[in-house]
């Protein structure tokens, strides 16, 4: 039922309504087809409507010459009949708000199922009028389309209501976008007419509008009816700041206008360059305008509006771009393709600036006149473009649809919603996703892209491609290098998902910090919440505690290791390897002599060498001998995940390498370092050796060491 609508007017105050069930069973049914027959009565009842909508059918043939009106006619007799004796509390008859709003919707081109339904959306709400006679006499769409905005009765859910109307709403959003199109012009009317309520309900009419209303508006591409509806929530809930915009854009609008005079220059330029375009200015609204203020500080003429090039082609877009830039002083940084790159909610427009001589810069938007009819009306313009053809859609009895191609926002909202363990959580979730609103695209390494809000780390996109299945992720590639699962995802990152294979694998609690999606969260806290005694994802790291505190131990004795031979070109003392690069066959070496006459020998790319080096230390000749057999020292880097060390000690078995000695450290951000120290009987095993390590679930690199042994 709309905000305003009420019983007959009384002298006195505004009654409250009555209750629904006792209003329903004191009045008769409407009879549907005797309507019907009463409205084709009469000499050239046919081709007259009545005078009420004539200003709606004006409106819609602007926009369709050829749509067929007879559905208008019966959806408003209907109407006028069902609420007639209703009256809305500014004291108007309740016909006037179904009429305003198709009127808004006629006027940005919505097509005719969208504006019968739209008469006729309050009918089964607030009259006799069920469902099934909406269904009967105006078809299955038009039924959708109403109980799509019918909103569910507080008698029965009671404060749950308004978070189950918006979910119910919402879900038959899903299946044809136009549900959420009558919403938002049903609410801009309301809002347009909230004046005659007590200040606090237009305050938190006002907040709900600005909280999830215009949000969906923008997600929608609906700017026409998100702006206006951005201004009213504006005077309601910042009344000052918003008398101080006002005051602001009426001197500005007292004063010459720089932006007629760039407008002038602009339309010069491409006469010149013989380019079909419309050059007009295009005020800023007075949230912009505020934005604006806030942003810059006092502002200047050019920042009351912008100029829009309207052209007939794509191709057109690109030429006044470049006869901008080319004949005016372009300020590069605010240059924007929205036509190659679309927005998420189907905005296509070029956005450049150009500077004048006086430092004021002008902003500029090119786009065609189909670009933009959609971007002032968004959905509403385009139908439902989000269904697939006709032949492909299914109804049933219930009104059920079948699953369109969804924008990816609907999509993931539709998702974790079902997952929402009851209607606070619901409500408040839903204000902070639709508050998300820019989006990014990530590539999987398939190829196929998902589409996240912008802030979405690692952990948001294994739940967006798994699902629940994403419990198991433990890690991910960003780019090709390994991430935390905290990294924040930006535009056009390739991002790979690393899954455990481990049934055991669980969430960690930690998780939780880096969740930026609802459908990361919710999912996470279900899990926490179903297992109330776990934490942090267990590791086989085992630890000592000793003198400096918490260590790692060894997880095997060693025997004492016999390594490769080393020649030297002139006889000395013993040969050592280093410890801190572990040289082996074939590595290039180079020895240095040290303290007791030995000879200590290291990879030549060792960060030791430069320090011997730098040491004064003599450099000695050195080369392998003919023993195959080698020491080494590797390094382990993986996601911590239970039997991870078992499985790891296996494949180094399995190899035929001997451990001499193994650290297991203490997991770091889900992250464990494994130091081994190993015995092979032959140096050109090792590669094999490093790439069955690197094949266990959860280990991301294994590397030779490279820094000094602690």
């Amino acid at each position: 039922m709309s905000a305003e609508a009420t019983n007959p007017a009384t002298p006195g105050p505004v009654a409250p309504a009555a209750p629904t069930v006792a209003r329903r069973k004191s009045r008769p049914r409407i009879d549907l087809r005797r309507l019907g027959r009463a409205a084709l009565l009469g000499p050239a009842v046919r081709s007259k409507l009545p005078d009420a909508i004539g200003h709606v059918a004006e409106a819609h043939r602007a926009h369709h010459p050829d749509a067929d009106l007879d559905p208008l006619r019966r959806a408003y007799l209907l109407a006028e009949s069902s609420h007639r004796g209703q009256m809305r509390k500014s004291g108007e008859p309740y016909i006037t708000h179904p009429l305003a709003v198709t009127l808004i919707l006629a006027e940005l081109g919505a097509e005719t199922t969208t504006l019968t339904a739209s008469l006729l959306h309050d009918t089964v709400e607030d009259t006799e009028v069920t469902l099934d006679q909406v269904g009967k006499e105006f078809g299955e769409e038009v039924r959708y389309l109403v109980d799509g905005v019918t909103k569910l009765e507080k008698v029965d859910y009671g404060a749950a209501a308004e978070p189950e109307t918006f979910r119910k709403m919402l879900v038959a959003t899903g299946n044809d976008v136009r549900v959420m199109s009558i919403k938002l012009a049903d609410r801009l009317h309301n809002m347009r007419t909230l004046g005659v309520m007590r200040p606090e309900k237009q305050a938190r009419i006002a907040k709900v509008t600005h909280d999830v209303l215009i949000p969906l508006a923008e997600r929608l591409g609906v700017q026409a009816l998100k702006t206006e509806l951005e201004d009213l929530v504006f005077a309601i809930l910042l009344p000052e700041e918003y008398a101080r915009t006002s005051e602001l854009i009426a001197q500005n609008a007292a004063g010459e206008d720089p932006l007629a005079e760039v407008a002038d220059e602009v339309r010069a330029v491409l006469r010149e360059a013989d380019i079909p375009a419309e050059v007009l200015i295009r005020p800023r609204h007075s949230v912009s305008v505020h934005r604006v203020s806030r942003k810059r500080g006092p502002l200047r003429g050019t920042d009351f509006g912008r100029l829009l090039v309207l052209v007939n082609d794509d191709a057109d877009c690109y030429a006044v771009l470049g006869e901008l830039h080319t004949c005016l002083t372009p300020v590069v940084s605010e240059f924007k393709d929205f036509i190659a790159v679309p927005k998420f909610n189907l905005y296509q427009s070029l956005h450049t600036a150009v500077a004048r001589p006086d430092g004021q810069v002008v902003e500029v938007l090119i786009r065609t006149h189909r670009m933009h009819q959609a971007a002032e009306a968004g959905v509403i313009a385009l139908g439902n473009p989000y269904t697939p053809p006709a032949e492909e859609q299914t109804a049933g009895l219930d009104g059920e649809r079948a699953d369109p191609t969804r924008p990816g926002w609907l999509s993931r909202l539709l998702d974790w919603q079902r997952g929402a363990p009851d209607p606070d959580t619901f409500w408040s979730t839903l204000r902070d996703d639709l508050a998300q609103d820019r989006e990014i695209t990530v590539v999987r390494p398939d190829g196929g892209t998902l589409g996240l809000p912008e802030g979405a780390t690692c952990v948001d996109a294994a739940y967006a491609q798994y699902g629940e299945d994403a419990h198991a992720c433990i890690g991910a590639r960003v780019n090709g290098r390994l991430a935390a699962l905290g990294t924040v995802l930006r535009d056009g990152d390739t991002v790979q998902l690393l899954m455990g294979q481990d049934p055991a694998s669980e969430p960690s609690r930690e998780w939780l910090e880096h969740a930026h999606t609802p459908a990361a969260r919710i999912a996470i806290q279900r899990w926490l919440a179903a297992h109330p005694g776990a934490d942090a994802r267990p590791s086989d790291t085992t630890t000592t505690e000793g003198p400096g505190g918490t260590r790692p131990t060894s997880s095997a004795p060693a025997a004492r290791p016999r390594g490769a031979d080393v020649l030297l070109d002139e006889p000395g003392g013993p040969v050592r390897l280093g410890g801190c690069c572990t040289p082996v066959p074939p590595d290039d070496i180079v020895g240095f002599a040290v303290r007791g006459g030995a000879v200590t020998v290291h990879r030549v790319e060792c960060s030791m060498v430069d320090e011997m080096k730098n040491g004064g230390r003599a450099e000695i000749a050195v080369r392998w001998g003919d023993t195959a057999a080698c020491r080494v020292t590797l390094v382990a880097e993986s996601f911590s995940r239970p039997h991870l060390l078992a499985d790891l000690t296996e494949a180094i078995a399995l190899e035929g390498a001997e451990i001499v000695s193994a650290t297991v450290e203490s997991p770091n951000q889900q992250r464990v370092r494994h130091t081994y120290t190993l015995q092979l009987p032959d140096a050109a095993e090792l590669p094999a050796l490093m790439r069955a390590m690197r094949d266990v679930p959860g280990v991301y690199d294994v590397s030779r060491v490279q820094a000094p042994a602690a």
